[in-house]
């Protein structure tokens, strides 16, 4: 993948470098809330649109998660860092956490916000998230988007957030790439490599999550060394949308701690 993905920024570019990546079924506008974040930490925040997703170009083939983690790496180079802390949803830290393994020097430490290993710990798993793809072709984004939003917020969740989750959602995802994100899912499976990840790493979670529930963050906590859990309560699988407040603090402590 060559062309510079979409992004929009938040903050000096002279300031250290916070990129976030979203999940599976969303774009760079669900990070949003972690504006207050950045300023708050003095950083300058970078979300992207994923290859394949909403302004950003479509890959030529599928790139595997090998490809959206090498483009990540290479955005951080060519907005010119050397490292940054990278924060990751969902399939967004998967991304990161594969980033990471193949770029360990451009990352600073991770975040990994209702996450997992990835989808291919077995073969029912995986063949049901390759399988998600054929709702979306026979559906539409809009319709597939409405039905499968009030599945990744708990349901404590405002309208507001339930809202943009759905629109989110649906002006984002398309074919063939949402096939391809979900492969990518569906053809990881990260515990054996878990262990030889070097960045300092805080993995979070909302306490309702259905989507990737909190068992999974805590198989990536026992998994990462020294890495930190904290958990979100009253949010789901969007915990950065839905609680952006306890999100947020516990994130700047963790960053706040880094030497």
């Amino acid at each position: 993948m060559q062309d510079t993905p979409f992004f929009w920024s938040h903050g000096r570019e002279s300031a250290p470098l916070l990129l976030c990546m979203h999940g599976i079924g969303s774009c760079a506008d669900a990070f949003l809330s972690q504006c207050a974040l950045a300023d708050d930490l003095g950083y300058r925040l970078v979300a992207w649109d994923a290859p394949g997703y909403r302004h950003s170009s479509d890959p030529v083939d599928d790139p595997g998660l090998d490809g959206w983690a090498d483009a990540a790496a290479n955005l951080v180079r060519t907005l010119g860092y050397q490292n940054a802390v990278v924060l990751g949803v969902s399939w967004g830290g998967v991304i990161a956490t594969r980033l990471a393994l193949r770029h360990p020097d451009l990352v600073r430490a991770l975040v990994l916000a209702d996450s997992s290993v990835g989808s291919g710990t077995n073969p029912k798993q995986a063949e049901a998230m390759r399988g998600r793809s054929g709702s979306l072709a026979e559906l539409g984004a809009a319709e597939f988007a409405r039905q499968r939003s009030p599945l990744l917020v708990a349901e404590s969740a405002s309208a507001e957030v339930l809202s943009d989750t759905e629109r989110f959602f649906a002006t984002s995802v398309r074919m063939p790439s949402y096939q391809w994100a979900c492969n990518s899912m569906a053809d990881t499976d990260h515990r054996d490599s878990l262990a030889s990840l070097s960045a300092p790493t805080l993995v979070i979670c909302g306490e309702e999550d259905r989507v990737t529930p909190p068992k999974l963050s805590a198989e990536l906590h026992e998994g990462i060394p020294n890495a930190v859990l904290a958990s979100v309560k009253a949010a789901g699988h969007l915990a950065n949308q839905e609680r952006p407040a306890s999100f947020n603090s516990e994130v700047f402590k963790f960053i706040r701690s880094l030497a």
